[in-house]
């Protein structure tokens, strides 16, 4: 196997409290392939600690010590075609219904964490919205900005993650187990956008679901497809 890379995911990057967001580590693993991948997660990825990203044949392969992180494999499939985004303002209201705000498995989440305070979190809550939906609304701040001013890559996957765990609806402690996201416009900072889940279907403790991120004017600029695993008990 091929050396790439290193990767380490500092500690403000957290989803639960000892490991990374997924959508956020999935969305470092992605920049590092040539082309859309599934990054399927085999181990929480930890935080402060280098991880080596190597190539194995089509395979990208994350590691820390002997212990096997991650691997992103190219997306043998589609994206979902989400469904039509709510204005901003229907976001907004959504999200004050955020679940989150009366119970959390992982208050510090960078993404949906109702610890985190605006420019250390995304704060993206994302609440009912009818016909199966979730929504939120997204504002990105300067922090998030890459080398050309606009939000980096790994933000964008990571503002993707979470809404699908509150739109899968389910009332118990979950973890992503793959993501696969395709990025069409990097937003700028300060610009009003919009968040949605929606569920695909379960099966016994795995739950699929889509999510879509928009701009202002309602043009779809990032989807992503999850796979979330309820945690045993």
């Amino acid at each position: 196997m091929q050396d790439l890379d290193v990767i380490t995911v500092a500690n403000r990057f957290r989803g639960p409290d000892t490991s990374a967001n997924g959508g956020y580590f999935a969305g470092l693993v992605s920049a590092r392939s040539t082309g859309p991948v599934t990054v399927r997660l085999l181990a929480p990825p930890p935080l402060d600690e280098s991880m080596i990203v190597r190539r194995d044949g089509m395979v990208l392969r994350v590691s820390c010590g002997d212990t096997a992180i991650a691997e992103a494999r190219a997306m043998d499939s589609g994206l979902p075609s989400p469904p039509a985004p709510p204005s901003y303002e229907a976001a907004l209201e959504a999200s004050r219904h955020y679940s989150g705000f009366q119970r959390h498995d992982y208050p510090e989440c960078f993404v949906c964490g109702t610890r985190r305070e605006r420019g250390d979190g995304l704060r993206i809550f994302a609440g009912p919205l009818g016909d199966g939906l979730v929504a939120a609304p997204w504002v990105p701040d300067a922090s998030l900005a890459g080398d050309d001013g606009k939000v980096a890559g790994e933000y964008m996957s990571a503002a993707l993650d979470c809404p699908g765990c509150f739109a899968a609806q389910v009332e118990r402690p979950m973890l992503l187990g793959e993501f696969t996201v395709h990025v069409d416009r990097r937003v700028h900072i300060d610009e009003p956008c919009v968040v949605i889940g929606w569920r695909l279907g379960s099966s016994g403790r795995k739950h699929v679901v889509g999510t879509a991120l928009f701009d202002e004017d309602g043009e779809l600029c990032a989807r992503a497809l999850g796979l979330w695993i309820e945690a045993r008990t």
